[in-house]
């Protein structure tokens, strides 16, 4: 970097050598105690992977915390710099429920959903994403990694570019990136390629996603691209910049998980529930996020039919269904909501008797304690999503079955899909494959069972969350070498 860029940089930089850019903080507010300020760690692998490099680095967190209409002062909190980034309500409705979550997710996963382009959104968007930019350029120390997080804030890495030339800049999507065919659909399709590209290393779940946005650089800024290298030009033609992009599949905190699984009072809770469920034979599992790109409803039909069809009944097998609350401001997700719960109620009201319930449908969100104690009680997990980037729910299922029992029924269209073969696949769409699916499942014998669980579980160990940020974090500190 020249010395004039290096010393205009050099007046306006921060102290942190590392500095996470994300929507969200990754602190709560916890009304119930005040020791720690009022706040809590936020629950996550995305937080447990970041700590020790965050409290190696004297690092610092840019994010929104979650309530709006309210600035607050930077503050330290658990080995962290945390900078807040005010949104007001309405930039919360146009930028978040609006651009990012009614244009940009039903876009990236695949228009399950038709979204929505409206230029008010797109404004807001990047107004909030240069507010992020500046807060991140404002904590970074001299020639400091930056990386910035999941598809709210793919213009900072622009908006970085320009105000911190000395920067390394990592992006990471966490959702899916759509063939170009789909994201053509995008009105501003070039500004937000053209955001990506001022990162150094952009990360993706799946080596599809990455292909998927190789293919959109070329073809709508008319990037140069070799061995996922992206050659950045100027309005001259000279290469000013080099991107790359690659796969880094994204995992979970294997060790909390497993040690989870192995505590009495989570083992006993395990037992609790199946006792709730009267003792069934079989219980079936679904934990996802109210979204319609979980397949849900999918699941719902497919079971149902196995309980009419006869060869399921509710006195051997029971459905847990978790639907954790999401976006409940967007219109989409209040008829979703309408739709799994007139689901429910119909099949419970044919098929519940007195001591059987078909589904136990729990609309919450629950601590990673109760997660793991389902976990425990399922003989089925049903992961049937429709579209997904990664799903981490399927990873900490295997990672909890430690005793190598237990079946996963994984949708072909998640990104653990690559990582778990050993799971029974299944095509979501197809309802007839998918009851054949959990048949299987519900069927599988021990040894077969065992066998598919300990191949599972040999590629989750082995893969956590600390080895993704090691690895994206030591590619995106080597030199791109022009190819």
């Amino acid at each position: 970097m020249p010395e004039e860029e290096n010393s205009k940089a050099a007046r306006h930089h921060g102290h942190s050598d590392f500095v996470v850019v994300s929507n969200r903080l990754p602190v709560d507010r916890d009304s119930t105690d005040n020791s720690d300020g009022g706040w809590r760690r936020s629950p996550g692998g995305l937080v447990t992977a970041l700590a020790p490099v965050m409290a190696a680095h004297e690092g610092a967190w840019v994010g929104w915390h979650g309530a709006p209409d309210e600035v607050l002062e930077p503050f330290h909190h658990d080995n962290m710099d945390l900078i807040p980034v005010p949104l007001s309500a309405e930039e919360v409705e146009l930028y978040y429920e609006g651009f990012s979550n009614s244009t940009l997710w039903p876009l990236y996963h695949d228009v399950i959903a038709p979204p929505e382009f409206h230029r008010t959104w797109w404004d807001a968007y990047r107004t909030v994403n240069k507010r992020f930019a500046q807060a991140a350029a404002g904590a970074a120390a001299l020639n400091a990694t930056v990386w910035v997080q999941d598809y709210q804030l793919q213009l900072v890495p622009r908006y970085l570019r320009q105000l911190r030339p000395d920067l390394r800049i990592g992006f990471f999507n966490h959702i899916p990136f759509p063939p170009q065919e789909i994201f053509a659909q995008l009105p501003w399709r070039q500004n937000i390629i053209e955001g990506l590209l001022d990162a150094d290393l952009i990360g993706f779940q799946r080596a599809s996603d990455a292909a998927n946005f190789l293919r959109s650089a070329r073809r709508f800024v008319g990037a140069g691209v070799k061995s996922a290298q992206i050659q950045v030009k100027d309005g001259d033609g000279k290469v000013v910049h080099i991107a790359r992009a690659a796969a880094f599949p994204i995992s979970i905190d294997v060790a909390q998980i497993q040690e989870l699984a192995a505590s009495k009072d989570v083992i006993a809770r395990s037992r609790q529930i199946r006792q709730e469920l009267g003792n069934p034979k079989t219980i079936l599992l679904g934990v996802d996020r109210l979204d319609y790109t979980k397949g849900i409803t999918h699941r719902l039909k497919a079971y149902g039919e196995l309980l009419n069809d006869g060869v399921l009944t509710v006195a051997d097998a029971s459905m847990i269904q978790v639907a954790s609350p999401s976006r409940e401001n967007v219109e989409t997700y209040k008829q979703l909501r309408d739709e799994v719960e007139g689901m429910v109620g119909r099949i419970n009201g044919q098929y519940d008797t007195i001591q059987n319930t078909a589904v136990r449908y729990l609309h919450h969100s629950y601590p990673v304690e109760e997660m793991v104690a389902l976990y425990l009680a399922a003989d089925v997990m049903l992961v049937t999503a429709l579209r997904d980037g990664m799903n981490l729910v399927a990873k900490e299922y295997v990672a909890a079955r430690g005793d190598n029992t237990g079946a996963l029924v994984l949708s072909e269209f998640t990104g653990a899909a690559d990582q778990l073969k050993s799971a029974i696949l299944v095509n979501p769409h197809d309802i007839d494959g998918l009851k054949s699916a959990i048949l299987r499942a519900v069927n599988l014998s021990p040894v077969e069972a065992a066998r598919r669980m300990r191949t599972m579980r040999r590629q989750i160990l082995s893969h956590d969350v600390q080895r993704w940020s090691r690895e994206f974090l030591s590619t995106l500190e080597t030199e791109a070498v022009p190819v």
